[in-house]
Formats: structure tokens, sequence, C-alpha cells
């Protein structure tokens, strides 16, 4: 049974979590383990790009990225679910890959929603890159 988990949060999107985490929640509780929820703030991806944004724009959003985390899993969360909420700078899979790896999740729990349509064609461009890289275990959920 799985008892460290690693769900994938878009805080901008609530459908990335909506049927997700439920679902993640009640794995944990039946093999009496707990969550890891994570939530990834993209990079700018290019030095030339951050010349445009404010300074210290990166720590504010991840900032803010972390109170919206914290208030969703005291929302979303039964209390009496054990879980740590992270927060990441970068390539979306790639720190999911790493967050996996540094929690030692078996599982990760993520929707099959991505919000770029271009990339969602039978799996959310992110959720089939992680599928295929992951070396644990991958539940996608279906919206």
């Amino acid at each position: 049974m799985f008892r460290n988990i690693l769900v994938t949060i878009d805080l901008n999107d609530p459908v990335s979590w909506e049927k997700a985490l439920p679902q993640a929640a009640e794995l944990a509780k039946a093999s009496g383990g707990g969550l890891h929820l994570l939530a990834v703030v993209p990079d700018m991806g290019m030095p030339l790009v951050e010349g445009f944004f404010p300074a210290h724009y990166e720590e504010h959003a991840l900032t803010m990225a972390k109170a919206k985390l914290d208030e969703l899993a005291r929302e979303a969360l039964p209390a009496d679910t054990p879980h740590e909420q992270h927060v990441a700078l970068g390539q979306i899979t790639a720190r999911i890959l790493e967050t996996a790896a540094a929690t030692g999740a078996d599982l990760i729990v993520m929707a099959s929603h991505d919000p770029d349509l271009a990339q969602n064609f039978l799996i959310g461009g992110h959720a089939g890159k992680v599928v295929r890289r992951s070396p644990v275990s991958v539940l996608v959920v279906r919206e």
C-alpha cells in the first residue's frame, strides 16, 4: 500500500486538485500514510525575461504560493490527514520528480488535466511526462 503520497497542485486551476486531492487523502487514510502537497511556480526560463518583472518577483511568487497552498490544505483536507506542503520554483515536471525523490514518495497523484490544451492530447502534458519518467507509481485522476 502507498504510505507516502505526493499530490501535485496547480493553484491557479482547481481542476488539478478537486478530484485528485480527495482520492489521495483516502489512499493515505487507508494505508495509514500521509500526503505531500506540491505547488510549482514556473520560473522565467530566460534571464532576459526576468528583466521585465519587479525585483524579487520569484521570491514573492513563492511566498504567495505557500500561503495559498496552506489555505487549500486547511479547507480541502480532513483535519486528521497527515500532510506537508511544498512549493518549488522551476520546470514543472522536473520539480515534481525531484520532490518525489526528496520526500521518498511511493506514489504521485495528479490530475490528467493540463491547462495548456495544445499539449493535452491523451493525457495532460505534465502528467504524461511524469508517468514516463517517474521511478515510482503515478495515479492519474481523470477530471
